[in-house]
């Protein structure tokens, strides 16, 4: 069969054809003119048809597999994706949509949120993915502390508990913090919330006013972009470096970092920085909130302690999470907020959530840190991922130096890598690495501004053989691109 793509004007804004090939289809199937069902013609005829050799028809269409835009069927050929069920044709008028408030409007203005969970997890290498393999959880231990925060029948479960959360398990949080991050707080300075997230949003409802200034790193974490802009605020990007993110002298209000290990890249906010924020915040009055979402993982070199531990004038609310080092269906975070926000934070989050959540998970929580079992999970989980760590790194120099940088890091669950081949090739790259049964994040979808195309390698969930395999992968899907471009 043959299809009407007009690839030559596709060719003439296009590098490479496989590309122009690849956009042609895509906007042919967003357009409707190729719809839902539709076969595609063979890649030997697709590139008869063309002019194309046979290997750029292969990667275009490999594009496509990898995004949805079609699918294979061994024997039967490729078709387009089905789209979703027509809007009925007749009948009543649709009802007017109900009327949302501006927060709301701003919410569909954004990008959708990817949803994650209910399906089977991908096939293959997924090096995008983070968190541990439950396979290294410590399942007797936590049983034993679910079944004693159970216990007498859960006569007081009925009764709920403090919307700060559950007050052993703050007591328990406390002591760990003095100890393995120098940080002193009371027990009742820390608030728990269902995941970091939900503390960082509420922060943004209680400090920014719309229109106001909140300053972000650039790149970040998706989610706090969301947050802020939701909230009405006017996002400053700061640029980052190799010593984290960039000071300049922000008319803002507020400002989120990660100065632990910067998110995404990795990178340690220096002492002098540090001190030049904090100074930042008492001139202007603004307010810092630090996210430290996984430093607990240390492998080597000096622990770096956090920004809190240098805050004299309560300007840095310290934000953190359970979900790396437990299990991210737990949904546990905290922040440790000023005494003087305390009260307008628990108001807040009662509006929410007028009896804690997770009752049983927090208390159970609380047993597994007083008997020392977190402790020991962390301390394995260190030495492991250190392992795993120091294994990709080795084998990511060694067989695909010449196609990633690696920003340097001895913390952490992930490695964030920049691309060093021309960037119109890293889609398909991506593509191609998928073909082989390998998949990462595309690090755009961290970034306020256009950056360099990177790449964010998740390892924490594979073993040391696996991690070699899913490199070798890496470095084989650039012969391939390079074998069908050379075709």
């Amino acid at each position: 069969m043959e299809i009407s793509l007009h690839l030559e004007t596709y060719i003439e804004k296009h590098r490479y054809k496989y590309l122009a090939l690849y956009h042609a289809l895509r906007d042919a199937i967003m357009e409707g003119r190729l719809p839902g069902g539709t076969k595609l013609p063979s890649t030997r005829e697709l590139a008869d048809q063309y002019g194309l050799s046979r290997g750029s028809a292969a990667l275009g269409y490999d594009m496509l597999v990898s995004e949805g835009y079609v699918h294979s069927e061994v024997g039967r050929g490729t078709f387009v994706a089905q789209a979703g069920p027509a809007p009925t044709a007749g009948g009543d008028a649709a009802a007017a949509p109900l009327a949302l408030s501006r927060w709301g409007e701003r919410l569909l203005e954004l990008p959708p949120i990817p949803r994650s969970g209910g399906g089977k997890a991908p096939a293959g290498i997924d090096l995008g993915g983070g968190g541990m393999s439950m396979e290294l959880f410590p399942y007797a231990e936590w049983r034993s502390a679910m079944a004693y925060a159970g216990g007498r029948g859960g006569e007081d479960m009925q009764r709920g508990a403090d919307p700060a959360g559950d007050l052993g398990l703050r007591q328990a949080l406390a002591a760990h913090l003095r100890v393995t991050r120098g940080i002193h707080t009371d027990p009742e300075q820390i608030v728990l919330f269902s995941g970091s997230m939900q503390g960082i949003t509420l922060l943004f409802q209680l400090l920014l006013n719309e229109g106001e200034a909140a300053v972000l790193e650039d790149p970040c974490y998706s989610g706090i972009i969301r947050a802020a802009a939701a909230c009405g605020a006017e996002v400053i990007p700061a640029e980052v470096d190799v010593h984290g993110i960039r000071l300049s002298d922000w008319d803002a209000r507020l400002v989120l970092v990660t100065p632990s290990r910067q998110y995404p890249t990795g990178a340690v906010l220096t002492l002098e920085r540090r001190r030049q924020l904090l100074d930042w915040a008492e001139r202007h009055e603004a307010v810092i909130l630090e996210d430290d979402y996984d430093s607990e993982f240390r492998f080597g070199g000096r622990p770096i302690e956090p920004l809190k531990t240098l805050d004299t004038r309560d300007r840095v609310i310290y934000i953190g999470s359970f979900s790396k080092t437990m299990f991210a269906g737990l949904r546990l975070g905290y922040a440790i907020v000023p005494q003087s926000l305390v009260d307008a934070v628990l108001r807040a989050k009662t509006l929410y959530e007028p009896l804690t959540t997770g009752l049983l998970e927090q208390r159970a929580l609380a047993r597994f840190m007083a008997r020392g079992d977190y402790g020991r999970h962390l301390r394995r989980l260190t030495r492991i991922y250190g392992a795993r760590h120091r294994r990709f790194c080795t084998r990511m120099r060694e067989k695909a130096g010449h196609l990633f940088s690696l920003m340097p890091g001895d913390s952490g669950l992930h490695v964030y890598a920049y691309w060093l081949q021309p960037p119109e090739a890293f889609a398909a790259f991506t593509a191609a690495a998928a073909a082989r049964g390998v998949t990462f994040r595309d690090a755009s979808g961290y970034r306020i501004q256009p950056g360099p195309p990177a790449a964010f390698f998740s390892y924490a969930r594979w073993d040391e053989r696996q991690l070699e395999e899913g490199v070798d992968r890496l470095a084989a899907a650039w012969e391939d691109i390079r074998h069908r471009m050379n075709e």
